[in-house]
């Protein structure tokens, strides 16, 4: 759930980019929230992976996980509304930032702290057959998938390293390490165009050649890429370096949209600022890590300078946004440097003097854990206190979901509708109790549906786009096109300012989805409130009979085209314990429209969209209203990535309980079993098919690039649920 503000919000506070300095001062942040700032972090996906520890990594010393910073945890820590995809243009004047696929994010006050990328653009063929070390976390995938594929013998274990410094001296050494552990034996060149390997001593130097010496690679100075092909590098000089694995670590380049943004630069394209890490010119953009240079202190592209630099940062981002006095930031002229050694060994470089051994990689890897911790760890902020004394009730502690998990429960739900009047009239064809009502207008048949979720994210747009696609599944579901939408939307208490801006997200959004499908927004209903709701009521035509829950027929397979588990996550990342890249697939796979899953289920004899009653509760309906029974294949079912883990550890929905004793499936157990009452949001159809028209409609529904499986039959019985024996 996203952060309820206690102070009307009124300032718009945006980082861009998930380094160093920008993830210890999301730390600070949510030790000290600034009341009526509103705080959002625009980073291209839910991880950051931390750049001490990268040569750990890719010599197989650490796991991925050891290697990332999770920013969904962290946001959700700092109260910030993280927004994965990448910025691609900022407007200082405006006072905006240009997201992939997302439009402009207005800010008040922003810093980046994007980095630096290591691609050759100037290197004939360097972006079709080579990587650049950084970014780290594309550099470390690529990495570990040859390394898999050179343990199997795919690809010779050739790799090439363009560029001898410190960096490309110690990612050969890690990558020879890695390659020799996985038993095979490494052919790495280390090409330099100087006279020498750079490191910064000689002493250094001599200990990085003898490591080298040690795991065979080699290294060639003097030498002048002139262009990379599929199978090597092409040397000035005539000679061909063989290499399968082309890797840049030549250089440090700015990114180029950033460089290309009306803001100060120096030659190379990164972003010049004063002591106070103030973009040169602005009193609202700040600058820090290796995007950024300060103009009277340069220093290297090294991450302590922007690990000193955090604190200063997270102090001048509050005194801006409040109106007081800026630190300024004095970087030291010389730091500690700790280089490992492929093995778990490591040179110590300071003040022009050097020393090696394996104490030393002991050392740099608890200074490395150290950092980490500070965000694996993220300390139990103080909450209200609990009243003493409370009236009696029945286990009401469970935090209160988003999304279809609060809804309320399909028994008490279904006792309040049987007590709901009924006219009868002639043009309402149909009751509650299937996904749209049915309409007749002359000789148009209409069907009707709303939906209102209660936000799970406080990324304004990607809530819009998700509420669109699960309000839009009721229409599709009945087989319907879309025709018009009306949208609901409650805010918390913001400023004018604020209100528009959200207000233009959600619109944008939205209005994209609902487009897309056909359909036009043709008004609504604004208010502010408590917390984020969003809604949709929505109308659709009918050119055939419509798809119902009814209409099931004995033999038929039952198709359902997204996994299920998304309650659960979304339930267990309220508490900071679902993992980044799981709550981001999930996300992802809510705003992924199904209008062409309904165009390829038309045939379907029934259907419906898995939502807050969870899977067995709208098969359960299915069965119900076709005076049927079900069968499942539990092993089956599509399962989100990480939702069986927490299911297996405790975590469920707030409607859990509820679904689970409305429909009971027999022989269900385990994990597994308690996932098929999990609450979805924006889940998948749900349809009974001919048996024998089922691998078809899954292949093709594959082939769109949805997770479509056959779960299991519909059989004759009373209407009930159970596995397959």
């Amino acid at each position: 759930m996203p952060m309820i503000p206690l102070y009307p919000l009124s300032r718009d506070l945006v980082l861009v980019g998930g380094g160093h300095a920008h993830a210890l001062a999301l730390r600070m942040w949510g030790m000290k929230p600034l009341a009526g700032a509103r705080l959002t972090l625009i980073n291209p996906g839910p991880m950051a992976p931390y750049s001490g520890m990268l040569p750990g990594y890719i010599a197989g010393h650490y796991s991925r996980d050891a290697l990332d910073i999770d920013l969904v945890k962290l946001a959700r820590f700092a109260g910030a509304r993280l927004i994965m995809a990448p910025a691609t243009g900022i407007d200082p004047v405006a006072k905006t930032i240009t997201v992939q696929g997302r439009g402009d994010i207005a800010y008040d006050v922003a810093s980046i702290d994007v980095g630096i990328h290591a691609q050759m653009p100037n290197i004939e063929g360097f972006a079709e057959h080579a990587i650049g070390a950084k970014p780290l976390d594309t550099y470390a995938d690529q990495w570990a998938r040859f390394v898999i594929r050179a343990k199997a013998g795919e690809v010779a274990p050739k790799v090439a390293v363009i560029g001898g410094g410190v960096a490309g001296s110690e990612l050969s050494l890690a990558m020879a390490h890695a390659l020799h552990n996985a038993g095979v034996t490494p052919e790495i060149t280390v090409i330099e165009a100087g006279p020498r390997i750079t490191a910064r001593t000689e002493a250094a130097e001599e200990f990085l050649l003898g490591a080298m010496r040690d795991l065979g690679v080699v290294p060639m100075t003097l030498a002048k890429v002139l262009s990379i092909h599929g199978g090597g590098i092409l040397l000035a000089d005539g000679r061909m370096v063989e290499s399968q694995f082309t890797v840049g670590a030549a250089g440090a380049f700015a990114h180029k949209w950033l460089a290309q943004a009306a803001l100060p630069t120096t030659k190379d394209g990164f972003v010049r600022t004063n002591a106070q890490l103030l973009v040169e010119g602005f009193e609202d953009l700040f600058a820090v890590g290796d995007c950024a240079e300060i103009n009277d202190t340069p220093r290297p592209k090294a991450g302590v300078f922007a690990v000193r630099a955090a604190p200063v940062l997270a102090h001048n981002l509050r005194a801006t946004l409040a109106g007081r006095a800026l630190k300024a930031f004095r970087p030291q002229k010389d730091y500690l440097k700790l280089v490992s050694l492929g093995e778990k060994r490591a040179i110590v470089e300071k003040w022009g003097h050097a020393k090696a051994g394996a104490a030393l990689w002991r050392w740099k890897d608890r200074i490395d854990q150290k950092f980490m911790e500070q965000f694996r760890s993220l300390p139990a902020m103080a909450t209200a206190d609990a009243p003493r004394e409370v009236a009696l009730g029945d286990g009401l502690h469970q935090p209160l979901c988003g999304g279809c998990g609060s809804k309320v429960g399909p028994q008490t739900l279904s006792a309040a509708l049987q007590e709901m009047p009924r006219i009868g009239r002639s043009d309402v064809l149909s009751g509650p109790g299937d996904d749209a009502a049915i309409l007749r207008t002359g000789t148009v048949t209409q069907v009707l549906t709303t939906d209102h979720l209660r936000a799970f994210t406080d990324d304004y747009g990607l809530m819009a786009r998700i509420t669109a696609v699960h309000a839009l599944g009721d229409i599709w579901a009945m087989g319907a096109a879309p025709q018009s939408a009306l949208l609901s939307v409650t805010l918390p208490r913001m400023s004018e300012a604020l209100l528009a801006r959200t207000m233009a997200e959600i619109l944008r959004e939205a209005g994209a989805v609902v487009s897309a499908a056909g359909a036009e927004i043709v008004g609504g209903h604004s208010t502010m409130g408590a917390e984020m709701t969003l809604g949709l009521t929505l109308t659709g035509l009918l050119d055939a009979a419509p798809i119902t829950n009814a209409g099931a027929k004995v033999g038929d397979a039952l198709i359902l085209t997204r996994p299920i588990g998304s309650g659960t996550i979304l339930a267990a990342e309220m508490q900071s314990k679902a993992s980044g890249p799981d709550v981001a697939e999930v996300l992802q796979s809510m705003a992924r429209s199904q209008g062409d899953v309904a165009e390829i289920l038309q045939g379907a004899h029934a259907m419906t969209d898995v939502t807050g009653f969870g899977l067995a509760g709208h098969l359960m309906a299915i069965c119900r209203a076709s005076d049927v029974a079900a069968e499942l294949d539990l092993a089956a079912v599509p399962i989100y990535r990480g939702a069986l883990e927490l299911a297996q550890s405790g975590h469920r929905s707030t409607i859990y309980q509820a679904n689970a004793d409305a429909a009971p499936v027999f022989g269900a157990e385990g994990a597994r079993g308690a996932l098929l009452h999990d609450p979805q949001t924006s889940g998948g159809m749900l349809a009974a098919v001919a048996a024998a028209e089922a691998d078809g409609l899954v292949a093709q529904l594959r082939a769109k690039g949805h997770a479509a499986a056959v779960i299991g039959r519909v059989i004759r019985g009373t209407p009930s649920l159970s596995t397959l024996r």
